[in-house]
């Protein structure tokens, strides 16, 4: 999408509604970093925990932006919404008076609901807007871990077991089901949440419930797996109809739980090793693992692959993230760097993929002959 006279403005979008918007912000503070400057042109636009959208024009409007623990955003900007309205994708200013950017895509960095989940995508899609990573399909399958299970589970891609419980209609019999579907001890977590949020390890009965109660803090479905015993591998993809994935990384947490804390306040939190120290077989087994999964699951542009390799040389899918990590201490950009791409040829990628996604759907006829 190229503008004669003027570099392409990228919307940057931060923040948001779901309890992953500390980590939003240090993903998108990074990705702002790595945008060359001689193609695009930024447009900061932070979204508040209300749902209300600023623009921040000559900042990122963050405040402790160096302390992960304390970052917040700055309600300084403008506030705006992005209009639905065809051709002309306009931002429109609450006060109707302040002078906004036409915007030429969307870098979403919105991690879990009302980002991550199909909604931007779904706006981005009536605004007439390229969109960076996957549209509404793969993103709203792909966040929800019950709906993801189960496709992949039809698919053929192994995943571990489970089952799903929702609010209202636990059953009392909740902890025998698992212990005998599934074994203890098992990991309970919300359905639509990512980066470890409100995720419980539980051995017994008492720490069943308490991960329940937990776990539905944050959604009205949550999913009880299985754990299992085997190394933690991640595998990061890019692209449309041809992905590639990347060298495989491992995560090796301390106390055996890749919690938020160790994904991006604590840098001693986890080692991360890049690349995996896998034999080609298992490189190949893990990478094509990924790349079925990013298949079945409709994902176009990019995602993290976080699988399980068990000592037998099983692999199984444990999640697809479809708008991952940005922090500079987060896997997706530290796997594409360890293959030979650095963090503003990863952004322009994907910016480009984004472009030729919506180029492409855009030839395609909307009325019968």
């Amino acid at each position: 999408m190229k503008h004669p006279g003027r570099k392409t403005r990228v919307a940057i979008i931060f923040g948001g509604r779901s309890a992953e918007h500390e980590v939003s912000l240090q993903s998108a503070k990074n990705v702002l970093a790595s945008l060359d400057s001689e193609k695009y042109e930024p447009v900061l636009i932070g979204i508040d925990r209300e749902g209300r959208w600023y623009l921040n024009q000559h900042s990122m409007g963050l405040l402790n932006d160096t302390d992960p623990r304390l970052i917040q955003l700055n309600h300084d900007g403008t506030e705006i919404a992005l209009a639905a309205s065809g051709e002309n994708r306009r931002l429109i200013a609450f006060d109707g008076q302040a002078q906004l950017p036409e915007i030429d895509v969307i870098f979403p960095v919105l991690h879990g609901p009302y980002g991550e989940d199909g909604t931007v995508q779904g706006l981005a899609k009536l605004a007439n807007l390229p969109c960076v990573g996957p549209g509404v399909l793969g993103s709203a399958v792909s966040m929800d871990k019950d709906v993801m299970k189960r496709l992949l589970r039809d698919a053929g891609v192994p995943i571990a077991d489970f089952l799903v419980f929702n609010k209202n209609a636990v059953p009392s019999d909740a902890f025998s089901l698992s212990e005998v579907r599934l074994g203890l001890p098992v990991f309970v977590k919300p359905a639509n949440l990512g980066s470890s949020v409100g995720i419980s390890r539980a051995s017994n009965r008492r720490e069943f419930d308490e991960a329940l109660r937990v776990a539905f803090e944050y959604d009205t479905k949550i999913v009880v797996e299985e754990a299992i015993v085997g190394r933690e591998i991640e595998v990061s993809v890019i692209g449309n109809q041809n992905p590639r994935a990347s060298v495989p990384g491992e995560v090796v947490a301390e106390g055996g739980f890749y919690s938020y804390r160790a994904k991006y306040i604590d840098e001693h939190g986890a080692t991360l090793s890049i690349p995996a120290r896998l034999d080609a077989a298992q490189t190949e087994r893990v990478q094509q693992t990924a790349l079925r999964a990013y298949a079945v699951l409709c994902c176009t542009g990019m995602s993290r692959v976080d699988m399980f390799l068990k000592p037998d040389g099983t692999v199984l899918v444990n999640e697809l993230n479809t708008i991952p990590g940005f922090t500079r201490i987060s896997m997706y950009p530290k796997l594409w760097e360890a293959s030979g791409i650095d963090y503003v040829e990863l952004v322009d990628e994907l910016i480009q993929l984004a472009i030729s996604e919506f180029e492409e759907r855009s030839s395609l006829k909307t009325t019968p002959e």
